[in-house]
């Protein structure tokens, strides 16, 4: 198993343990704080196991129907687990207003705040866990299912805050405030995870630094003559990338193809985490004008 499966199953276990904790608290001691984190752990667990399969699928080799593979599964992932942490959100600010306005009383308060301690230790333990297995596989749905547990872990700290300050004032208005506090600041955390599994599944360019470092690799060898029409995307697991290479025109077709080896496994230390799938083009001179004539459709005289 690997070790991004493996870490969605521990992340899925350990909020299916504390969702059964706050949710009966929540329930019998009437906090929306508390409530509002146990609707959230309830998210993560399903999205933990959503997130298992989607690893499971994208991880899949490519086949005759899906040749590049399904890696952007895990784009889609993302931008789900993002969507659905905002609903949770929107739902958590409605239940925080509804008890401002009916002005319900807080109970049980002494077991809530065990409750959050217990769930705040057990939860920064998986975010130190996961955060790991993100830094090792550079996984965007690992990545996110962090993002997830960290925001987790503030709002239980606030929660138990809220708790706090209702034990020692005796204001229930306190809870709610804070329960809305959380929304807001839940929404505000999977804006970033939405945006970039969209901007994934949009085939965006890696990052300009690598852009950046693969046009140096070129550029500085020896034997190429200038490079052009460099473009780049990922879909989270792979990293793709294209070039033209002008190299001599008497050039022969092996030393050509040594040429391309050693600027791809230089370009491929560049992020030694992820797969790389490079394709250069040959060429016996500089043909970047009109390629980008045929690409975009148009008629030159003056070129063709």
């Amino acid at each position: 198993m690997s070790p991004q499966k493996r870490a969605t199953l521990v992340s899925s276990s350990v909020a299916s343990i504390l969702v059964l904790v706050k949710l009966v608290i929540g329930l019998a001691g009437g906090s929306v704080a508390v409530l509002a984190s146990a609707i959230d752990s309830l998210l993560d667990m399903l999205v933990s196991i959503f997130n298992f399969f989607a690893i499971k699928k994208s991880e899949e080799d490519p086949d005759a129907v899906y040749q590049y593979g399904k890696g952007k599964i895990q784009a889609i992932a993302a931008v789900i687990e993002g969507t659905i942490i905002t609903i949770s959100g929107i739902y958590i600010i409605y239940v925080g207003g509804k008890k401002l306005i009916e002005a319900s009383a807080t109970t049980l308060l002494t077991p809530s705040i065990v409750a959050m301690s217990i769930s705040i230790v057990i939860t920064y333990f998986l975010v130190q866990y996961l955060l790991k297995i993100a830094k090792e596989t550079d996984n965007l749905v690992i990545k996110a299912d962090a993002l997830h547990y960290k925001t987790d872990l503030w709002s239980n700290a606030a929660v138990l805050l809220a708790l706090g300050l209702v034990y020692v004032t005796g204001l229930d208005w306190i809870d709610a405030l804070f329960g809305i506090g959380i929304g807001v600041y839940i929404i505000y955390s999977a804006y970033e995870i939405i945006v970039e599994g969209i901007e994934i599944l949009l085939d965006r360019a890696l990052e300009g630094e690598t852009v950046a470092s693969i046009g140096e690799i070129i550029s500085q060898h020896a034997e190429i003559t200038s490079y052009h029409w460099l473009r780049t995307r990922t879909d989270g697991g792979i990293n793709y990338v294209e070039f033209h290479m002008v190299l001599r025109p008497n050039m022969r077709l092996l030393e050509a193809h040594r040429i391309a080896d050693e600027v791809e496994d230089q370009i491929m230390l560049l992020d030694s985490r992820k797969r790389w799938v490079i394709t250069p083009h040959f060429d016996p001179y500089d043909d970047e004008q009109v390629n980008e004539v045929m690409r975009n459709g148009k008629k030159d005289n003056t070129i063709l």
